[in-house]
């Protein structure tokens, strides 16, 4: 008989001297409880401080080793990185069977080497299979097999070097494979990097069939924008108002899925020779 959310609320209808209040009950553990209250908390009413949400973070790692970073940190309205932190400041509590359970409510492995190679020998067989059914068969996010296909592109590994958060170079001590992705040049095509985005936009901007038809000049302002704002993604994606989160969560994978079918009716995927 605790009130989980709603505490402002029972003491302001006590001051006016009521006796009943409208609510809903909630039957679970006590770290159960706290989990929802926390997330009810960063949704409506006066926001935790960032100090409170890392706090709650970190009871939350410890109680649900099993919940993955971006889960702990959807509830808490920080950043998976900022979860990252905490969790090694903590020991990071192992995961049981060496998965976590996601944002998504699936359950996925800590280490998704095997699923990458995987889901690269399967882009590679049939280049027509969509991101999804790549995931699906690998048993990896649809964001692991974006990250896949554009490894396969560039001729990266396709199991990145781990990187020590704040580091500047591999925790391996370096090698050409952890060079940053659009560093990596085009095998056999051009010596420019694949994934320079300002410079391909720039260029797609002086297409005369592109500058010159509307649909064109739109698909180019959305380009545009991506490419001006790549820079500053760390820093917009930090400053999120943690009420707004799920929202610009939900719109996020809303337009990555567009995006991938776009570039799935634009072309097959390439075969990166050797």
């Amino acid at each position: 008989m605790r009130v989980i959310d709603g505490a402002h609320r029972v003491r302001a209808a006590l001051q006016r001297g009521e006796t009943t209040i409208s609510g809903r009950y909630y039957d679970g553990t006590e770290e159960q409880a706290f989990v929802l209250s926390v997330w009810l908390n960063i949704t409506h009413g006066l926001p935790l401080s960032l100090a409170d949400r890392k706090r709650a973070a970190e009871r939350i790692a410890t109680s649900h080793p099993q919940w993955s970073g971006r889960r702990i940190a959807a509830v808490t309205g920080i950043s998976a990185g900022t979860v990252a932190d905490i969790r090694r400041r903590l020991g990071d509590a192992p995961a049981l069977g060496g998965s976590r359970i996601g944002e998504d409510g699936k359950v996925r492995p800590l280490d998704s080497s095997a699923g990458r190679r995987l889901a690269g020998r399967l882009m590679t067989e049939n280049p027509n299979l969509s991101l999804r059914q790549v995931a699906k068969a690998a048993a990896i996010s649809p964001e692991t097999a974006r990250d896949v296909r554009n490894r396969l592109l560039s001729g990266a590994e396709l199991v990145p070097t781990r990187r020590v958060r704040g580091a500047g170079v591999p925790a391996n001590g370096g090698g050409s494979h952890g060079r940053p992705l659009n560093l990596v040049p085009s095998a056999g095509l051009s010596q420019r990097p694949v994934f320079d985005r300002a410079a391909v936009v720039s260029r797609l901007t002086g297409d005369p069939s592109l500058r010159y038809t509307e649909t064109g000049r739109n698909l180019l302002r959305l380009l545009t924008l991506h490419a001006r704002w790549t820079h500053e993604w760390d820093t917009i994606v930090e400053n999120v108002p943690p009420h707004c989160t799920d929202a610009v969560a939900d719109l996020a994978r809303a337009f990555a899925d567009m995006w991938a079918d776009c570039a799935t009716r634009l072309g097959p995927v390439k075969r990166i020779a050797g």
